[in-house]
């Protein structure tokens, strides 16, 4: 059986999509480990069998017009295929770049696991600044809705995405944790005095840390605070619920979304490439790479499992999860010989295992 057939067969399995496009999706999958790159005229390229590349292309195009996607069914895949035990920590972030006059802005929230935060919720935003107080809310909201039972550890967010409105929403409505960095100019009230930031832990040299004990202020509401003095020189301050403690600590959770960025774009699928400006397309896309992160991510945990990435002298990884698991699939797939079939299939019981 080809790679298409084991790969469409596993994804049978899991969505209910007519067959057409399970086809297309296992082309879509195995075209982009090929070449990399989410742009249509290298997609077309990779889909291989008989048909000629403009065909291909013209049936990319077709999908991305006009099948409707289930997004609350592919994220529940997603959850599905990650089996991330426990409580979930995520992050929200946004991700933008210009192509021509137009300008993307993905407001998306992700689980944090291994490392990278996978996509459950994405907003295409019809403007280059951030999201107000209250279109936050409303995302927070369809997370919710989407998934109700989830018992979520906190939340974690850039300076970006902070505000009285917004604390108040996740003090009271309902009470979500949260790790928020707030700027150096915010005003904290602590000991009867109401200072910026960056001048109550002005003393703190590079390296160093420090949790205000009691309740603090911010914005009105009691909260936790911690500073930590980076080794730049930078000031970063995280705020919680009262009573919370190992703030920093937790708060480094947030690069997941960072590391999922720059996954999606240079460092994977270069999503940047795209020419699509249109949102229903982009985010349908969206969708597409998430399914093909998890599959990568999935395939680099079992690698590592049975032969460890090797550990810097820095003390991080020589490699990551993701990319150990892309290159090795992508290897499987532009070496489609006799000897890596029960590789491939290996990787593919990856995602039935659920």
């Amino acid at each position: 059986m080809s790679q298409y057939s084991e790969l469409k067969q596993v994804l049978q399995a899991h969505l209910n999509w007519h067959g057409a496009r399970l086809s297309f999706l296992a082309l879509f999958l195995l075209a982009l480990l090929k070449v990399k790159t989410v742009n249509l005229s290298e997609l077309c390229l990779g889909f291989g069998g008989r048909a000629l590349p403009e065909s291909s292309y013209k049936r990319l195009q077709r999908f991305f017009r006009e099948f409707e996607l289930d997004y609350s069914q592919l994220v529940t895949l997603v959850v599905s295929w990650l089996q991330i035990p426990g409580d979930w920590v995520l992050s929200v972030d946004r991700t933008t770049w210009q192509f021509g006059s137009h300008w993307h802005n993905i407001l998306t929230l992700g689980i944090v696991h291994e490392g990278v935060a996978f996509p459950v919720l994405w907003w295409l935003l019809d403007k280059r600044g951030n999201s107000p107080s209250d279109e936050r809310m409303r995302f927070m909201e369809t997370f919710h809705k989407r998934f109700p039972t989830a018992v979520v550890k906190y939340l974690c967010a850039d300076r970006e995405f902070i505000g009285q409105a917004w604390v108040r929403y996740l003090l009271l409505e309902p009470t979500l944790a949260f790790r928020l960095r707030i700027r150096g100019s915010d005003q904290i009230e602590h000991d009867g005095k109401v200072l910026a930031a960056r001048v109550v832990f002005a003393h703190l040299q590079p390296g160093q840390s420090q949790q205000l004990s009691g309740t603090c202020r911010v914005w009105g509401y009691p909260v936790a605070v911690e500073a930590l003095r980076l080794d730049d020189g930078e000031l970063l301050v995280v705020i919680a619920p009262v009573g919370t403690q190992n703030l920093v600590q937790d708060y480094a959770w947030r690069w997941g979304i960072e590391t999922l960025f720059g996954i999606f774009k240079t460092r994977g699928f270069c999503l940047e490439s795209t020419h699509f400006t249109e949102t229903e397309r982009l985010s349908k896309l969206f969708a597409l790479l998430t399914l093909a992160l998890c599959w990568a991510l999935r395939t680099g945990l079992w690698l590592h499992q049975w032969q460890p990435i090797e550990i810097k002298k820095h003390g991080r990884r020589s490699k990551s999860l993701f990319r150990l698991g892309f290159d090795y699939l992508r290897h499987l797939v532009l070496n489609p010989s006799p000897s890596n079939v029960s590789d491939f299939v290996q990787s593919l019981q990856l995602l039935s295992r659920t």
